[in-house]
């Protein structure tokens, strides 16, 4: 099992010219409390210190958005899951590029945790609480795309 590389396949933004990407917040309900608790991982770039994100990247020509997802939760964080319906739509700037990509987000229940996976040599991965994950994540979106995955689990609509 190998992460995928290269641009050859990504898809742009009529919108924006911008890359799509697609990410999921991963998450599991606890069985001794019941409480939701989500997966997040460390940048590889810069490492636990510039805070926490969730998987995601490029949603490719021979995938759905759901296979993305899914794709990116299993080489970035290790996991396998079942997506949700999706949470929403951003546009965020690149901090590494010129560019706006345009990004989707879904909920995956974590059904499958895997010892060892593509990206784990270069991100960490730890199980923390929406709120703890709310307070560690820089990205605005990341966080808006957070609070209405807290608000969907709130009214019991995962």
């Amino acid at each position: 099992m190998v992460a995928r590389q290269g641009r050859e396949l990504q898809r742009y933004s009529a919108s924006t010219g911008g890359r799509i990407v697609v990410g999921c917040i991963p998450y599991r309900v606890r069985d001794d409390n019941g409480e939701v608790e989500v997966l997040v991982i460390c940048s590889r770039k810069k490492g636990a210190s510039a805070g926490v994100l969730f998987p995601k990247g490029g949603w490719e020509l021979d995938e759905s958005m759901d296979e993305a997802a899914r794709r990116e939760a299993l080489e970035e964080a290790g996991v396998r899951g079942e997506t949700g319906p999706s949470l929403g739509r951003w546009c965020y700037q690149s901090r590494s590029y010129e560019a706006t990509y345009e990004g989707y987000m879904f909920p995956l229940r974590v059904t499958d945790e895997l010892e060892r996976w593509p990206e784990m040599s270069g991100r960490g991965r730890t199980w923390v609480t929406v709120q703890d994950a709310m307070d560690r994540c820089p990205h605005l979106w990341m966080r808006e795309a957070l609070q209405r995955f807290a608000d969907r689990v709130a009214d019991a609509a995962l």
